[in-house]
């Protein structure tokens, strides 16, 4: 064995490799779910709109070079496919060349769909997905020991993700540095879960050492996988345990699974296993992708040193290395956009939807890692209606005409039996119910209306 070499991270490649096949299933299975009333010909922001105002070289897609809802569909399945084949071991099973295709048809296809999914597709874990499926490419197979320069650029990665993460929430809301957002997050962030309640009803002192550790476990784990082992190990199993904590606390897609992943990958498997000469055209593949990441991370390295770092930023068409954060500013309240329609202007009924909060006495579910992009748009909307302006109106016009396909976004519809004559968005401000309200009528959410969020629409004057 070489320097290249490092047999003894056989179970960290195992486990980030299968780990990242499953959530690539979820990201492929909610565009095959969604898209289609989110970006189709007919959609919220229709694909064919957005290539006729974009170039490729801003955002190279399959879809230059043809689109139909049937071809996003395709692409969709495809992905899945693939992602479940690779997590049932396919790409152990195939030689090296092929399984380096597999990993690299996955991300090319995942990013014909991120390039073109606008503002839907605006989240920062997309970005983290494709940046962790092009090191897959490099990573290998059974058939050869992980390569060391990609287990390092793995942690590289890591590093930008936690102590990205990590440092944003220091610069940003002074909640962070006094250790008392967590009196907060837990009502107000986008999707609570179905035991965010009860964190948030935590005391005081307890959200104060939530706090304390997030930054400990950020700012310092992350750097201490660049160590000897067993430290790497180590850290990676603190990392994991605060990513579950998270997992439980509310949904945030495949975030925190991603995350996991990239810590899977400092895993020493205790034991070095024997592998064949890696093929120099590996080799060559390998330090050829290395330096093009060590070029391209100068902008995402900076960023994260600035003062005025930004969080989820993309620096190249591809994705290849970015910057990352999360709730460098944390909301005090909670506003809810409730769509209610009505058949007669007196009865109002309202459209739930299947992850955020509507009804006060359903019990937020767990979704993630799958990941509700219409729910995470409406609470963005809540926050600044400037975010929901380029779709909110087509969808109260969607629901107007009984659309099908935009239906299918939601829980449930008030109308099956006909469309409503009109349709309104209305403001509420939530939050979650005390003890003592929730024994008392069983509600998890109280609210109390606003206002108008949106001038109501009829059918007849549109």
């Amino acid at each position: 064995m070489s320097w290249f070499d490092a047999p003894g991270y056989w179970l960290g490649r195992l486990l980030l490799q299968r780990t990242l096949a499953g959530v690539y299933l979820f990201g492929f299975l909610a565009a095959a779910r969604q898209c289609r009333a989110l970006i189709g010909e007919h959609g919220l922001l229709p694909v064919p709109r957005y290539l006729a105002h974009s170039t490729a070289r801003e955002s190279p897609s399959l879809f230059r070079l043809h689109y139909s809802d049937r071809f996003l569909a395709a692409v969709a399945w495809t992905g899945v496919a693939l992602a479940a084949a690779a997590a049932a071991g396919l790409t152990d099973a195939l030689p090296l060349g092929g399984g380096m295709l597999v990993w690299l048809l996955l991300w090319a296809l995942y990013l014909s769909i991120v390039n073109v999914g606008q503002t839907w597709y605006g989240f920062g874990w997309e970005s983290l997905l494709l940046e962790t499926g092009a090191l897959a490419v490099f990573l290998g197979n059974g058939r050869v020991a992980p390569p060391w320069p990609v287990l390092l650029l793995v942690r590289w990665l890591l590093i930008r993700v936690e102590v990205g993460a990590g440092l944003i929430k220091l610069r940003g809301d002074r909640c962070w540095r006094d250790l008392t957002c967590l009196y907060y997050h837990h009502e107000t962030q986008p999707m609570p879960g179905p035991f965010s309640w009860w964190f948030h009803r935590l005391p005081a002192p307890l959200h104060r050492v939530e706090a304390a550790a997030n930054h400990v476990v950020q700012l310092g784990a992350p750097i201490a996988v660049l160590l000897p082992q067993p430290v790497p190990t180590v850290a990676a199993g603190l990392i994991v345990l605060t990513q579950l904590w998270l997992v439980c606390s509310g949904n945030f897609a495949w975030l925190n699974w991603l995350t996991i992943t990239l810590a899977l990958g400092a895993v020493s498997g205790g034991g070095s296993r024997a592998y064949p000469a890696t093929p120099v055209w590996f080799q060559v593949c390998v330090l050829g992708y290395t330096a093009l990441v060590l070029a391209l991370s100068y902008r995402p390295a900076r960023n994260l040193l600035s003062r005025r770092q930004v969080m989820n930023r993309s620096f190249d068409p591809l994705h290849l290395v970015n910057s990352y954060g999360a709730f460098g500013s944390v909301t005090r309240l909670r506003h809810e956009v409730v769509i209610e329609g009505s058949a007669d202007g007196l009865t109002w009924l309202a459209y739930e939807f299947k992850g955020k909060p509507g009804d006060p006495r359903r019990r937020p579910r767990q979704w993630a890692p799958y990941h509700l992009r219409l729910d995470w748009l409406m609470w963005f909307a809540a926050l600044n209606p400037g975010y929901a302006r380029p779709w909110l109106g087509a969808l109260l016009r969607k629901l107007l005409d009984g659309d099908r396909d935009t239906l299918r976004l939601l829980r449930g519809n008030p109308f099956a039996d006909r469309p409503p004559e009109r349709i309104r968005a209305v403001l509420y401000r939530y939050r979650f119910t005390t003890g003592a309200e929730r024994r008392a009528g069983g509600a998890w959410w109280h609210r109390e209306r606003v206002g108008e969020y949106h001038r109501t629409l009829s059918r007849s004057h549109r």
